[in-house]
């Protein structure tokens, strides 16, 4: 009777020993991403599409006047949008399912204005259905657009328009699938058809569309929802529809206080350092001067040079982009469109299919604990999700690569652990070259993720140096690429 109590002492004991030896990982510093963020984070690139009546108007921006017979495409082809978006390298599409004119691309129950009035398929189609279908095909993730304004509506200013919003957003979210994004801009208010009113309305932004219960609806039918908007609260606007995002661009942010058309500009470019939540920036941006198609434009598609500027700009800055492809009047991306995203997508396969560091061995200058679980090694294991660490107060650090012999590259891409909060504030690349470190490239912030191209270069080892950080760095990657010639 004695042993086994023996055994059960000597068992418990060895248990405490082995725990009192590990090493506790980094605590979370500042506002941290929610599982939702993370996955949102891992999409980098996915489009907009943007397609209604004012595609046959040849307008941007509709009266709200117009008759729904005027949206006849006669080749409407969503599976071909999703089967180009996805062979470019899109993770998903956003849909236009009504802009500020207040047409419907779905047969809403609560308005006339809609495509169960046009032509299109006798008053039988639903775009929005058509478009969620063809992305589950094509493995695409779907999102949504509802103007928040709306021309044609007669209620619009008014209380009982709150109510018609929140109704076509009930159908949109528990109607078509899983919604990954729900988007929200900051066009509010002013001239407008409303009804046969034919005048202007002024709204506060602050108050009229009480966007918390709007913003609440949308998390109980869709939990892994991401909302965007100028406030959040999920991600934010970049402030800009160049296709720029900004160094350094903290994920955290600011957030009371901010509304769809409310925001501080500075804010909206950089984040907040320190900010009370994590609304990391999305970057929006069309393919063409318009967001909607025109003829005329069709000589002014951004060229590959262009579009990669627009990527390393906000992919390569830790952003994530929207890129806007307007279907044209036959309802198919145009020709030229689908070539340019063509070239796009093969160049970022090409690209970026193959790390130059993957299982390369790495050190660094400092490991937490001198823990293997924290060493160099998680930088070049092909894991994005294990990581490197530093001691607590140790707030600069070395990272190297050796690529083993003569390599050649023009991009490094690095990524912090986000999980743990967002610390890196200034940062440089060194390559070694003949045995000499050079310096190839510098930045503010890492984040989600950097993607630094730098002029080609030949070395057999690559250094990161942490400069200056907000609390003990931890890195997840350090990858090394080479773009085709």
């Amino acid at each position: 009777m004695i042993r086994p109590a023996v055994a059960v002492v000597l068992t418990l004991s060895f248990c405490v020993s082995s725990h009192a030896a590990e090493v506790a990982p980094p605590e979370p510093f500042g506002a941290v991403p929610s599982e939702a963020h993370l996955a949102w984070h891992e999409l980098e690139y996915y489009g907009f599409i943007h397609f209604t009546i004012n595609t046959f108007t040849d307008r941007e921006w509709g009266g709200g006047d117009e008759s729904p017979e005027l949206f006849n495409p006669s080749q409407c082809d969503p599976d071909q949008w999703a089967c180009v978006a996805a062979e470019s390298g899109m993770k998903g599409l956003i849909l236009t399912a009504k802009h500020h004119d207040g047409f419907c691309l779905w047969p809403s129950k609560y308005t006339e204005h809609s495509v169960k009035k046009s032509p299109w398929k006798d008053g039988k189609g639903d775009l929005v259905r058509e478009l969620s279908d063809a992305c589950k095909k094509h493995g695409l993730l779907f999102g949504l657009y509802l103007s928040p304004w709306d021309r044609n509506h007669a209620e619009y200013g008014r209380p009982a328009y709150i109510e018609y919003y929140r109704n076509q957003w009930r159908e949109l979210l528990a109607g078509y699938g899983p919604v990954f994004e729900t988007w929200y801009d900051g066009a509010n208010g002013g001239s407008g058809y409303y009804g046969g009113a034919n005048e202007t309305r002024r709204i506060d932004n602050k108050t009229y569309y009480d966007w918390i219960p709007t913003w609440q609806l949308v998390r109980d039918l869709q939990p892994g929802c991401i909302r965007f908007s100028d406030g959040g609260p999920d991600i934010r606007w970049v402030g800009n529809e160049k296709g720029l995002g900004y160094d350094p661009n903290w994920c955290t942010f600011n957030r009371d206080g901010r509304w769809p058309g409310v925001s501080q500009r500075e804010s909206l470019w950089h984040g907040d350092q320190g900010g009370t939540h994590w609304v990391p920036a999305e970057v929006d941006v069309s393919i063409r001067p318009g967001w909607f198609w025109h003829e005329s434009q069709n000589g002014q598609v951004k060229t590959l040079d262009q579009l990669l500027d627009i990527y390393y700009a906000s992919v390569g800055r830790g952003c994530n982009l929207l890129l806007n492809v307007p279907p044209d009047r036959r309802g198919l991306f145009h020709e030229i469109d689908v070539e340019r995203l063509g070239q796009l997508g093969d160049y970022l396969k090409k690209t970026f299919g193959d790390d130059l560091a993957r299982r390369k061995p790495a050190k660094a200058d400092n490991t937490r604990g001198n823990a293997e679980e924290y060493s160099a090694a998680g930088l070049t294991d092909g894991d994005r999700n294990t990581y490197w660490a530093a001691d607590d107060g140790v707030v600069s650090a070395a990272l190297e690569i050796d690529l083993g012999g003569p390599t050649t590259f023009d991009n490094v891409r690095i990524q912090e652990q986000i999980r743990l909060g967002q610390r890196v504030e200034a940062f440089e690349i060194e390559a070694r070259v003949d045995g000499r470190w050079q310096k190839i490239a510098e930045g503010q912030t890492i984040g989600p993720r950097r993607i630094l191209r730098t002029d080609r270069v030949t070395a057999d080892a690559v250094r990161v140096k942490l400069i200056k950080c907000l609390a003990c760095p931890a890195i997840s990657t350090v990858e090394v690429y080479c773009s085709p010639e």
